[in-house]
């Protein structure tokens, strides 16, 4: 770790806070894993670490989730990998949470788990108590915000706080030249329209509590509106929503590493496969191009029109510069962003040949416009030509799941490579 000193860019608004503080020599990109299939193309398209969720005490209770067999095996390929996963045991418990705890904590331990990512002050002592050789990383589900909290959880033995998302760059400069400690924050994904998370319109409407991963996204339904028993909105209008735009910093790459974030965190647990391997690697190239010439880095469009080919909602972002106002959220229904659904993903390829092995994904035939990317460079547009299946015989269409599929490509590709397709 190194001492360093902060640059003064420009952003949005004021310039930031100059003076020393610590950080990891290059930025870690930390992906989200809802299951082993999406950690493995996380680290595969250039996550430094993941994060993912156990059968217990995480906030993604819908998510598919890790079993320790499953554990053990994300370690194993994160590992060849030289990345990191992390598990988050970030609820806030009640009294009948807490039982087993311990051994779930050193049964993350004897995985190969790196951290785990906590907010309530039973589980991270606990886990120092029980299972030293996890590090315990702060959630932002503490809203952490200012730098004496920080010291606070540093003086605690915590070596990283991911921050809340309330935290501006301004903000997170001035921590990192008050604390020696790791700062891990939200960059890319979905913003909560309550406090870094601490909402209760799921426990009211649904009975399922936010604080211990049961989230029903109440924010993101439609509603009517009334004033004085009068329906101003839902009747003859389009139903109301009250959700935020998601964050997307992607054009701001030397403005975070200026400011001193080391981990930079991708939302998403939820999110398919080909949104996680799409975001991760544009992020992946803006971080390397920008590390290997600051002084002559330029953002590449590309990046940008990727991250958009899997974005589902509008972007913005969000308090990084300034406070988040009317035109940040979304009121009303929106079209489809997406204008690409992911079709498939490389199972093999024979150059003697020119023919790839595809598993689908969603439907696609003879004819249909395709693209091929990958974390190596990757990249190429074509049609659809003759496809069939692994025994030669002709397709009119791929029409089932994870069926292989024999075709033609214009361009080598590589196992894990993806193709989506454009939609019309």
């Amino acid at each position: 770790m190194e001492v360093v000193e902060v640059k003064q860019v420009t952003t949005k608004t004021a310039p930031r806070f100059t003076g020393k503080r610590y950080r990891l020599d290059k930025p870690e990109l930390l992906a989200p894993a809802g299951n082993l299939e999406k950690l493995k193309f996380a680290v595969h398209y250039g996550a430094d670490a993941v994060y993912i969720g156990g059968q217990k005490y995480g906030l993604r209770s819908n998510a598919d989730n890790f079993s320790f067999e499953e554990m053990k095996e994300g370690v194993e390929f994160a590992n060849r990998y030289g990345a990191k996963v992390f598990v988050a045991t970030n609820i806030y418990a009640h009294n009948e949470d807490i039982s087993g705890l311990e051994d779930y904590l050193r049964e993350l331990e004897a995985a190969g788990i790196a951290a785990i990512i906590a907010a309530d002050p039973v589980i991270i002592e606990t886990a120092q108590r029980v299972a030293p050789k996890l590090e315990v990383h702060l959630s932002t589900q503490q809203s952490t915000l200012n730098w004496q909290a920080v010291k606070f959880w540093k003086d605690e033995g915590l070596p990283r706080v991911v921050l809340g998302r309330e935290t501006s760059i301004e903000e997170i400069a001035e921590i990192k030249a008050h604390v020696d400690i790791e700062i891990e924050a939200f960059i890319h994904g979905a913003m909560c329209s309550s406090f870094s998370g601490r909402c209760v319109l799921s426990n009211h409407f649904t009975d399922r509590d936010s604080n211990r991963g049961g989230c029903c996204q109440s924010c993101r339904w439609k509603y009517d509106i009334y004033e004085d028993d009068i329906q101003m909105v839902g009747m003859d209008a389009d139903k109301f929503t009250m959700s935020s735009k998601d964050l997307c910093m992607l054009e701001h790459i030397p403005d975070l590493i200026d400011a001193g974030i080391d981990s930079f965190k991708i939302e998403g647990r939820m999110k398919s496969l080909h949104y996680v391997a799409t975001v991760v690697n544009a992020y992946r190239q803006a971080i390397d191009s920008y590390m290997a010439d600051p002084e002559n880095y330029e953002l590449k469009p590309i990046w940008l029109e990727d991250i958009q080919k899997a974005a589902n909602r509008p972007v913005n972002t969000g308090f990084f510069y300034d406070t988040p106002g009317a035109e940040d959220h979304i009121y009303e229904p929106e079209d489809k962003a997406v204008p690409y659904d992911f079709a498939g993903v490389v199972v093999s390829y024979d150059e003697s040949t020119g023919l790839a092995v595809v598993e689908q994904r969603n439907h696609f035939k003879p004819g249909t416009e395709v693209e091929f990317f990958g974390p190596n460079g990757t990249f190429f547009k074509q049609v659809v030509g003759q496809i069939t299946d692994t025994s030669g015989n002709g397709l009119d269409a791929a029409r089932h799941p994870l069926q292989h599929v024999v075709m033609k490509t214009e361009h080598p590709v590589k196992p894990m490579d993806m193709m989506r397709k454009r939609v019309r």
